[in-house]
C-alpha cells in the first residue's frame, strides 16, 4: 500500500493533529483485522447507543473493555488450552479464538454506561450526555433603541 505524507499540508494549520493521526491509522489498516470480530452499532432512542460484538468462543473473563479519554478499546485473548481439550484433535476449527483488539473513537459527549455478555455477544451500552453549556438556548431579543451596558464587577 502506498503511504502519503501530508505534513506539508499541516504546516499552516494548528490544532488538527487528529487529522494526521487518522491518516496514519488509515494507512496501516489490515483487511483481516477489519472483519474480526464482527460487530453492530445500534441506535436505541434519541441519546442511547449500543455496540454488539460477536465474541463466540470467549468467556467474559477473557474479554476486556477499557475507556481512556475518548477511546473505547475492546480486546479479547483466549486462555491457554482448557483441560477438557487435552487429547482432542480438531478436524475443523471454525470458531475463531484468536486474540483481537478493536478501538472505537467516542465523541466528547458519549459515555460508556455498561457492558454485558450474553449468548456469545458482548453488549456495550453508550449514552450521549450533552452538558448544559453546549445545549442550544434561546436568546431574548430586546426591542428598542436603548444600548445595553454591561458593567464588570470587581473580584
Amino acid at each position: 500500500m502506498r503511504a502519503f505524507d501530508i505534513s506539508p499540508l499541516l504546516r499552516s494549520s494548528v490544532g488538527f493533529d487528529n487529522v494526521n493521526r487518522l491518516f496514519d491509522f488509515a494507512s496501516r489498516l489490515d483487511e483481516a483485522s477489519l472483519s474480526y470480530p464482527p460487530y453492530n452499532i445500534e441506535k436505541h432512542g434519541e441519546d442511547a447507543y449500543r455496540i454488539s460484538m460477536a465474541v463466540a468462543g470467549f468467556r467474559p473473563d477473557e474479554l476486556d473493555v477499557t475507556v481512556k479519554e475518548n477511546s473505547l478499546t475492546i480486546s479479547g485473548k483466549a486462555a491457554e488450552a482448557e483441560a477438557n481439550d487435552a487429547g482432542v484433535t480438531y478436524l475443523h476449527r471454525g470458531i475463531a479464538r484468536r486474540a483481537f483488539e478493536r478501538r472505537f473513537e467516542l465523541a466528547d459527549t458519549v459515555k460508556v454506561v455498561g457492558a454485558r455478555f450474553a449468548d456469545g455477544l458482548l453488549y456495550i451500552d453508550l449514552k450521549r450526555e450533552i452538558p448544559e453549556a453546549k445545549k442550544p438556548r434561546q436568546i431574548q431579543i430586546v426591542a428598542g433603541s436603548q444600548p445595553v451596558t454591561l458593567e464588570a464587577q470587581a473580584a
